[in-house]
Formats: C-alpha cells, sequence, structure tokens
C-alpha cells in the first residue's frame, strides 16, 4: 500500500459488530478505502454495524463520501436475511446522504432488499472508475453469483466480494445466480487483473484474509476447469 491510499480490511462479529452472532457467523468483510490527504473515504459492503463503521472512520480521521456495493445480498448491503433484519447501507445513508454505487443490473435487486428507492443508487457499467480524493477505484461488472456482482480494483488489490474467494467461489444456485457467467466472470472479466494482485475477499472463508491472485489461480480449485463444459460438470448446480 503507498502512503496515500487508505485501506482497511474489516472483518464482522471482529472489528465492528461483535456483538452481533449473525455477524460472527458470517464473518464478512467490510472494505475502507479513501485518500489520507483529503481524509476522504467510500465503505464497500456495509452491513451489521453502522455506528461501528463509522466509529473506525471517525477513529481513522476519515469521512465518509460515498459506498460501493458488491451485490445485493443482505451480509452485504443490508436488509431481510433468515427472519432478521440486517443493518447496512440504508442506515449509512441516514448517517451520510452519499452515492451508492452499483452495477446497474444490480440497482432493482438492492432496492427490494434494502427499501432504499431506485433514485438513491447509482448505476454503473463495468469499466466505470468512481474516485475518492484522487484515489481512483475501477468497477469491474463480474456476473455470475449474482446478475449485477461487481469487483473493485485499486493500484493492485482487488476486492472481490463474493465472486471469489481465495478458495472456491460465489454460490450460482440462489435467485439471480449464473454458473456459466461466473466461469466467464473469473476466466475473462477478472483476467485483466494482474497475478502480483493482492486478492481481497467478502468473507473469511480461509485461514488467511488475502492472497496474492497469482497464487489463487494457482491453487484455487474454480481455475482448475479448462472449459465452461468442465466448469458446469463441476460447479455448476
Amino acid at each position: 500500500m503507498d502512503d496515500r491510499l487508505y485501506f482497511r480490511q474489516l472483518l464482522s462479529g471482529r472489528d465492528f459488530g461483535a456483538d452481533n452472532m449473525i455477524a460472527k457467523q458470517m464473518v464478512n468483510f467490510c472494505y475502507l478505502i479513501g485518500d489520507r490527504q483529503t481524509g476522504e473515504a467510500m465503505a464497500i459492503d456495509p452491513a451489521y454495524d453502522v455506528a461501528g463503521i463509522h466509529q473506525i472512520l471517525e477513529d481513522d480521521g476519515m469521512t465518509l463520501t460515498g459506498i460501493l456495493g458488491t451485490h445485493y445480498h443482505a451480509d452485504h448491503v443490508g436488509g431481510s436475511m433468515m427472519g432478521y433484519e440486517l443493518e447496512g447501507v440504508a442506515e449509512m445513508l441516514e448517517r451520510a446522504d452519499v452515492p451508492v454505487h452499483l452495477q446497474a443490473p444490480e440497482v432493482e435487486f438492492v432496492t427490494k432488499t434494502t427499501g432504499l428507492a431506485p433514485g438513491q443508487l447509482v448505476g454503473h457499467a463495468s469499466g466505470d472508475v468512481v474516485t475518492v480524493g484522487e484515489i481512483d477505484i475501477e468497477l469491474i461488472h463480474t456476473p455470475g453469483h449474482t446478475p449485477g456482482s461487481q469487483c473493485f480494483l485499486v493500484r493492485d488489490n482487488l476486492v472481490s466480494g463474493d465472486t471469489l474467494f481465495l478458495d472456491g467461489c460465489g454460490r450460482t444456485d440462489l435467485p439471480g445466480g449464473d454458473p456459466t457467467e461466473l466461469y466467464h466472470s473469473l476466466t475473462q472479466r477478472l483476467a485483466k487483473v494482474p497475478d502480483h494482485a493482492t486478492l481481497f475477499p467478502g468473507h473469511l472463508y480461509s485461514p488467511q484474509p488475502s492472497r496474492s491472485m497469482g497464487e489463487t489461480r494457482e491453487l484455487n480449485v474454480v481455475f482448475k476447469p479448462g472449459s465452461v463444459e468442465q466448469w458446469l460438470t463441476m460447479f455448476g448446480h
């Protein structure tokens, strides 16, 4: 990380939401990305404990200027899940009136999950760049887990949500899932991410919280199939 880039990986149930049993069980990551010189920051997938996330920003001398959502599931953006109502993006907007950046196909799903109006959300296309201070964040549309799933490339850091984990990848058997699309996202849409980049996933599903893309491509079984047909045989369910 360079001196100007503010980048924090926060684990639910530990760094925030410490008294929330769902947060502990789901082991989500929330990310804070910003510009240390301007004091501006964006939150990626804030859920469970809005006050706690805001407190971390405040303690770091940062101000929230935007929200980035990887996809619509409630453990990432808040809303109803398993009979529980989870805090998330809607509660963040009550504290700070900032734009919420999504891929365009995900806007309708996030409105249903969070109760926010479409006008409160900004729909993007793949390759769009949002800026926080002088830090550029590239949005990469990676459908498969959901229709509008996206990853964020910041310098040589990839925040992947539930598209790609250090081991495995996001499920495709939930509403909006598409295994063929996920195969193309992993092998083609993320091909631009160099091997030396660091992968930061949406959940702590491995002993390590991050790993290089090169190691992930070498070790993660989801990269073993050599064709979409082989992929569907192994993961198309």
